[in-house]
């Protein structure tokens, strides 16, 4: 047992060693894990989030951002975030000095971690099967969910609001930012 937890240990150090010196290196690092805070000058447009969602919805595009390793480079993130405070509340769980309603709280909030997580996951795979995208990509908090979807070209209004819906039917009545990332186009060797 203690040999495939030293391999388990070695092996995600290795990786985080790699992918550091990969976004260190890397000439675009910057966009790697390009979050759109509103402060750019790109050519974006805002989807509705309000529960109007119509035929009116404008996509928004995440520009300069190709690399197939974003997705799943904040998926990692997430998940990392998610585990610290899920060992957070164990530990509450677990500790001799917290009282009865303290770790019952602690439990819920564990609980709610889990939910949303395995909510997360079923609207991916829905969305990716509604419409056979490459990727798609949920994160939600206590009061918006944000849904990038990795499309080959522009993704039209109408999926848009669908995504809205599936959400909204999944998730309650949040705020919904949807967007899309094009697919990074095969490159053609000069010859």
């Amino acid at each position: 047992m203690l040999k495939k937890q030293t391999v388990w240990l070695l092996t995600m150090l290795s990786l985080m060693i790699v992918l550091s010196v990969y976004y260190m290196t890397s000439p675009d690092s910057e966009d790697l894990a390009y979050i759109n805070d509103g402060q750019d000058n790109t050519n974006e447009k805002a989807v509705p989030t309000d529960s109007e969602a119509n035929d009116d919805a404008e996509v928004e595009e995440i520009s300069n951002v190709g690399q197939d390793e974003l997705f799943t480079t904040i998926r990692m993130e997430l998940q990392d975030k998610r585990n610290m405070e899920k060992e957070r509340l164990t530990d509450v769980v677990a500790s001799s000095s917290a009282s009865a309603a303290e770790k019952d709280e602690a439990l819920q909030e564990i609980d709610a971690i889990e939910d949303l997580a395995s909510k997360e996951k079923i609207l991916e795979e829905t969305i990716v099967a509604s419409a056979n995208y490459e990727d798609v990509l949920v994160r939600s908090d206590d009061e918006s969910v944000t849904v990038q979807v990795k499309v080959e070209e522009n993704l039209p209004k109408s999926e848009a609001v669908s995504i809205i819906q599936m959400v909204k039917d999944e998730l309650g009545d949040k705020k919904v930012n949807v967007s899309y990332l094009p697919s990074e186009a095969p490159t053609k060797k000069d010859k």
